[in-house]
């Protein structure tokens, strides 16, 4: 992984143009190809990014960028786009370069990993006509936990917690965001699906267009018949 803390701004071309003015800001480039743009505030979130597979290509500025003040261009090409990333670069605070390795993943705690196992071979508990893409779908951000597929057949990315709040659906539209980017895949809607899910992350998940199911894990199992319940 590359870590530069640089002076720059930044601009999307593509389907979507969003242009960032000059700052101090955090690039990561990842062994992926994934390049990420991070300020120090506002969120963990990146400010703009460009998905694998992906291109950078790092040229010297032309006359009019100089003049500027740009020292280095760098622009990074979508592979699946003509989507680019363009960052001008104006001062270089800091460089440098790690290898991380192979990171294991995220390990779920129990009652999460059964319900992502239970929740995908029983995919019709969204509702009739839905089936399963696969399980752990990568993306540049982290796997959206299930991927699948509406009776209408338009992309649906689910995203399992045992209890529901607010971070989970900000996780949650973090994927749909990067999801959507993909042409193969868009348009991409939300489930947030959990044992509990708290009022707060209800209210900011319905405002975002996202689904919220509760799953009865007993019953998913096979240990409780919820329909003999008297209450």
């Amino acid at each position: 992984m590359r870590l530069v803390i640089a002076h720059c701004s930044v601009d999307y071309v593509g389907r979507l143009k969003a242009h960032l003015p000059l700052a101090t800001r955090l690039l990561l480039v990842k062994a992926d190809g994934s390049v990420l743009v991070h300020s120090d505030g506002g969120s963990y979130k990146p400010l703009n990014w460009m998905s694998p597979p992906a291109t950078l290509r790092v040229s010297s500025p032309d006359e009019v960028d100089l003049e500027l003040g740009v020292v280095e261009q760098w622009t990074v090409q979508s592979a699946k786009t003509d989507d680019r990333l363009i960052i001008n670069i104006h001062e270089k605070v800091s460089e440098s370069s790690h290898d991380l390795g192979v990171d294991p993943g995220l390990i779920k705690d129990g009652v999460e990993a059964d319900l992502q196992r239970l929740l995908a071979e029983q995919i019709e508990t969204l509702g009739q006509g839905y089936s399963l893409i696969r399980r752990e779908y990568f993306t540049a951000i982290g796997p959206v936990d299930i991927l699948a597929r509406d009776a209408d057949g338009a992309t649906v990315a689910i995203e399992l917690k045992r209890r529901g709040d607010i971070d989970g659906v900000e996780q949650l539209t973090r994927y749909l965001e990067l999801l959507n980017r993909d042409p193969l895949l868009a348009p991409v809607r939300g489930i947030f699906a959990a044992q509990q899910i708290k009022p707060q992350a209800k209210v900011l998940a319905n405002d975002r267009g996202i689904d919220c199911i509760t799953l009865d894990y007993d019953a998913m199992r096979g240990v409780d018949d919820s329909e003999s319940r008297l209450f």
